[in-house]
């Protein structure tokens, strides 16, 4: 009986490096403060018409050229992202456009740094449901371009990547996903978040109207700080170590799987104080841990499929091995996923 696997990864990586030393020009802070707070020493950030699309459709080929399968295999594209350079279309199209993909069709999602494993999950009831179907999953962000560069508190923390995977069926019952658990809570959405563009209906933010509508408002321009990154950072890591550690129990519990069997775990990226203290509250050995955090920084969506590329090209993972994910983002959204590798 043939079952959902990923069948090759691929990443991409700006190559401008943006050192601490570099962001000490710029804020007030130093190397010392950013390294000893967050573990990272440098992160990419994109230049040269390095659109989100662009590093997406970089990873995308990587990752189908290491399954052996051309564009035209491909049936469904999806994008998680929340930093794409257009609002529509989305992302995923235009990487289908850059690919020439024509046999696809493509979406975004949205779920911040738990983007990519929405996504993978998604991708595996796609596969479950029709074993023929191939899926570009990819996390891609150029956060960069989300981010307040006067904001010492989180200008140090993001990086611009992108990270992919193919999954399709393989004749293999033993190996695949063995459990997801994908959660979400929008009432604390103010703890991290990013705004849209500003609107150009006025009425929208002042709660209601009564009396007669001045249409001729439409479109007036209001003041705006630009669609950055927000967040309070002692909020956002109470809850994270938290949220990953009960989702880590769920799908361990319910996949009948113990911490100690597991080969890698790898972890959203966000910074070293949060990997540390869920290690911690793990009590698992830190070589099972990836992190490379220290190179990339923060790159939401796009960071476990950036690590996951590193670590199966090291040869980290062999066939029968346990991995788990789990991820933690604005939404807040976050979630855990157990499988064995093919």
């Amino acid at each position: 009986m043939s079952k959902p696997v990923i069948l090759g990864t691929g990443s991409c990586l700006p190559e401008r490096v943006l050192a601490n030393t570099d962001l000490e020009k710029m804020v007030d802070t130093s190397d010392e403060w950013i390294a000893s707070r967050t573990g990272i020493r440098e992160r990419r950030i994109a230049g040269n018409n390095q659109k989100t699309s662009m590093i997406a459709a970089e990873a995308g080929r990587q990752a189908m050229k290491m399954a052996g399968l051309s564009v035209f295999d491909l049936d469904v594209i999806m994008v998680a992202t929340i930093s794409s350079e257009m609002t529509m279309p989305s992302c995923a199209c235009l990487v289908q456009k850059e690919l020439g993909a024509v046999n696809a069709y493509a979406f975004d999602l949205n779920a911040a740094c738990s983007g990519f494993l929405y996504s993978l999950d998604l991708a595996d009831k796609f596969v479950r449901a029709d074993p023929t179907k191939k899926i570009l999953v990819i996390g891609a962000e150029t956060l960069s371009s989300r981010t307040n560069w006067q904001d010492r508190n989180t200008c140090v923390l993001f990086g611009d990547g992108a990270g992919a995977c193919v999954v399709g069926a393989a004749d293999n019952e033993q190996n695949g996903i063995l459990c997801s658990k994908l959660f979400s809570d929008g009432s604390l959405w103010e703890l991290l978040s990013m705004n849209a563009a500003p609107s150009m209906n006025p009425y929208l933010d002042n709660g209601g109207l009564e009396g007669p509508v001045d249409f001729s408002r439409l479109g007036s321009q209001t003041e705006s700080e630009g669609s950055c990154i927000h967040m309070v950072g002692k909020d956002v890591f109470k809850y994270a170590v938290r949220a990953m550690e009960d989702a880590i129990d769920t799908v361990l519990t319910e996949s009948h799987i113990s911490l100690h069997d597991l080969k890698l775990l790898i972890p959203h990226q966000a910074n070293i104080r949060i990997l540390n203290n869920l290690a911690e509250r793990l009590d698992i050995d830190r070589e099972k841990i990836y992190i490379n955090v220290q190179k990339y920084g923060n790159t939401s969506a796009a960071s476990i499929p950036i690590a996951l590329d590193e670590a199966n090209r090291e040869g980290r993972l062999q066939q029968g091995d346990l991995l788990l994910m789990c991820a933690f983002g604005g939404g807040f959204t976050w979630g855990a996923m157990v499988m064995s590798w093919q």
